[in-house]
């Protein structure tokens, strides 16, 4: 009976912390992962994701979720990913993004990125990889991408 109570009174002081969930892959995310990637919308609503696998898929198919109320690329403001070595935020345009490695992300393969040429160069020699792709190419293999990163 008192922890029931001590629940209900920290729901209500707002002390719990809402579990936040990538849209995408419905698994729990945090920003403090390494993988994490985020949609800055203009309406300033944030959509984190539990890899850059999930931001690409949710930024090259927004009807899939009507709930974000995208009606064109004017409703995204920023795309954000964590450069893999640093952990920072980085802008998601500027980034490489390293395919083929041995990193593995909570979904599976994944594109990691980084912020330069010397962070790729480091990465690959830690954890291999067969490409590099920049955010155009991403975008230009589209979907098909992200399918065969999701494959078993």
């Amino acid at each position: 009976m008192v922890r029931l109570f001590l629940l209900l009174y920290l729901t209500l002081m707002g002390l719990m912390a809402k579990e936040v969930h990538d849209p995408v892959y419905h698994i729990p995310v945090s920003k403090e992962s390494p993988f994490a990637a985020k949609i800055v919308l203009r309406s300033g609503q944030e959509v984190l994701f539990c890899c850059p696998k999930a931001m690409f898929a949710f930024y090259l198919r927004p009807y899939l979720y009507p709930e974000y109320k995208i009606e064109s690329e004017l409703d995204f403001k920023e795309l954000l990913v964590k450069d893999y070595l640093s952990k920072s935020w980085i802008k998601a345009e500027g980034a490489l993004y390293l395919f083929g490695s041995r990193l593995v992300g909570p979904k599976g393969d994944d594109l990691i990125p980084v912020r330069n040429q010397e962070a790729l160069h480091i990465l690959r020699l830690k954890y291999g990889g067969s490409r590099v792709l920049t955010f155009p190419e991403v975008i230009h293999k589209g979907m098909g991408l992200i399918e065969y990163l999701d494959l078993p």
